[in-house]
């Protein structure tokens, strides 16, 4: 009975539409705080988390930035398409 729902449940997983995962900066930030998270007090997994949330917020912090002419650029290829439209 256990691997039959084990096997439905990953058949249902497999037909729902896949999307992909805008994780920049997320991962770099996610594996140096779970290594210092690890040597500060065996804490990894909360490091990873902090350094994923960081890692997210610099990369969007970089993403917009101001230019030299006055302007300011917004890198916004990593946005799903109905949020470039405002849909």
């Amino acid at each position: 009975m256990r691997k039959t729902a084990i096997l439905l449940s990953v058949s249902l997983f497999a037909w729902l539409p896949q999307q992909p995962a805008y994780a920049k900066g997320c991962i770099k930030g996610a594996l140096v705080g779970g290594v210092v998270g690890h040597y500060a007090g065996h804490h990894g997994v909360l490091g990873a988390v902090a350094g994923c949330l960081y890692g997210r917020h610099e990369a969007h912090k970089y993403g917009r930035r101001p230019q030299p002419n006055g302007g300011w650029i917004a890198q916004t290829n990593h946005a799903p398409k109905s949020w470039k439209t405002g849909s």
